[in-house]
């Protein structure tokens, strides 16, 4: 009788990271509002009652491809990275110790890392906008333009939630740029045509359809998610490229893709236009995103749980929890209610009640609908700032680790070799507190708890939170003096 194998499915960013040829070097420790402009035109395709024939979609692929090309650029990262190793081996030994006069320092060691991707211009005066993976950390940037030239390109802002980032060049000149389009307009069966370096080879073009929307829980399930799923062909290296429709408009940021071999399997992911459009304004005018707060927790619903509310479908936002003083708590917001509309257009689940509030301004009112004991109740919320949410949310766990924590820097990042999305730091200790106890220095890294990776400042409270008092807890955590990981056990509060 024959077995099945359970495939496990891995998602991958569709970025491309080399380790240089230069290998390792030894080196010593020191302390050291523009609009988003579209400016290409629609295809115009002959009409026809009839199924469109093969030549005229060959014409339409080649006429997007022909439009979007000059603004579709390669980008080129370097990162540098520090890592620290013994001078010999067993320099940490008693016996070492005695003869050579205690532990020696650790000698430092300088890593260089290439990673390529792909960009696209978003307005003629150099903004580029791609995915926040393939620039995260970089010491440097360059950015190859279809014409053949290449210049420095400077950080504008990222978002690590969206997966999205802008950086810009001065060309000294006016360039190209595409042109956005709807992407809540675009519906499965769709072509599509996605333009990219994968694994360098420049302004390769490939077509599919659009296989699925809203496709989310693909990669940080904490992060703002709703992809576009295409079957059109991505690979490392695609990373920010386009993905357009026929009529030569953006709707999609080339993001992911779903693989066991590493490479296209027939999945890809993209950053929705509608999103990436607002993100970029926002980098753009801000250099950061700017997000509304709730003060709730939400989850959807479960299939007993909507037998037992005697719901129709499974829609709306299920309210798990409210914080205390938050703008929802003042509104009246309470556990259990479900929020079924949001400024009156329907909530489809708890995604994208994130998303309406995220994207809200901070001070706006917000008009809710919620289903409360079988009865329909609107409310008015003023949105809070989702970024004093978490300076509280993070002088939370004082009481149980003795600590005050905060998300890691650009420079931080780039310094260790961490990715976005990976890791918080410590911004102060308790004397005597349970980080104090356990070894732990301000700047050092929390990289997960018992095993599990740690991916946001919300998310490590959760976590801490989750667990029973005086409980030990292991911790992997990095030394910002040497850059070393290593495992610690530390007892909460």
């Amino acid at each position: 009788m024959k077995t099945r194998e359970k495939i496990r499915q891995k998602y991958v960013l569709a970025g491309l990271m080399a380790l240089l040829a230069l290998g390792l070097t030894q080196c010593h420790s020191s302390s050291d509002k523009v609009a988003v402009a579209p400016v290409s035109k629609d295809v115009q395709l002959e009409p026809t009652t009839a199924a469109p024939s093969a030549s005229t979609w060959r014409s339409a692929i080649a006429q997007v491809a022909h439009e979007n090309i000059p603004a579709v650029v390669h980008i080129d990262v370097t990162q540098r990275r520090e890592i620290a190793n013994p001078t010999l081996p067993f320099g940490n030994e008693p016996f070492f110790h005695f003869f050579f006069n205690g532990p020696q320092p650790p000698q430092k060691f300088r890593q260089e890392l290439r990673g390529l991707g792909t960009g696209m211009l978003i307005d003629e005066d150099g903004h580029i906008l791609t995915n926040n993976h393939v620039v995260a950390g970089a010491a440097e940037i360059n950015a190859l333009l279809a014409d053949g030239t290449s210049y420095p390109a400077k950080l504008v802002g990222t978002d690590p939630k969206t997966d999205l980032a802008v950086i810009q060049i001065d060309a000294g000149k006016k360039l190209p740029a595409v042109t956005f389009g709807d992407s809540d307009k675009m519906e499965v069966g769709d072509w599509v045509v996605a333009i990219g370096h994968p694994r360098g080879l420049d302004q390769t073009v490939t077509q599919g359809i659009v296989s699925a929307k809203h496709r989310r829980g693909v990669l940080d399930p904490t992060s703002y998610q709703d992809y576009l799923q295409t079957d059109a062909a991505i690979n490392p290296g695609n990373s920010g490229g386009p993905l357009i429709n026929l009529s030569g408009q953006v709707i999609g940021v080339n993001a992911a893709i779903a693989t066991e071999s590493g490479g296209f399997e027939g999945i890809g992911f993209a950053i929705p236009s509608n999103m990436a459009v607002h993100v970029a304004k926002a980098l753009i005018d801000h250099g950061k995103v700017i997000r509304g707060w709730l003060g709730v927790s939400i989850r959807d619903l479960t299939p007993q749980q909507v037998k037992s509310m005697q719901r129709k479908d499974n829609k709306g936002a299920l309210i798990a929890d409210v914080v205390p003083n938050s703008p929802a708590a003042k509104a009246g917001l309470k556990k259990g209610d479900l929020v079924v509309r949001f400024h009156g257009d329907p909530i489809q689940d708890a995604a994208a009640l994130q998303r309406r509030v995220g994207d809200t301004p901070v001070g706006d009112t917000a008009d809710l609908t919620v289903s409360r004991d079988g009865k329909s109740i609107d409310l008015t919320v003023t949105i809070g700032s989702m970024e004093d949410a978490v300076r509280r949310i993070a002088a939370s766990l004082e009481d149980r680790l003795g600590a005050v924590i905060r998300p890691l820097k650009e420079s931080e990042m780039r310094q260790y070799g961490i990715e976005a999305g990976q890791g918080i730091a410590i911004a102060s200790l308790d004397h005597e507190g349970a980080l104090d106890t356990a070894g732990f220095e301000k700047d050092d890294v929390i990289l997960d708890v018992n095993n599990l990776p740690v991916k946001s400042v919300e998310g490590f409270v959760a976590m801490i939170k989750s667990l029973p008092p005086h409980q030990q807890v292991l911790f992997k955590a990095l030394d910002h003096r040497t850059g070393q990981t290593g495992f610690v056990q530390v007892t909460i509060g």
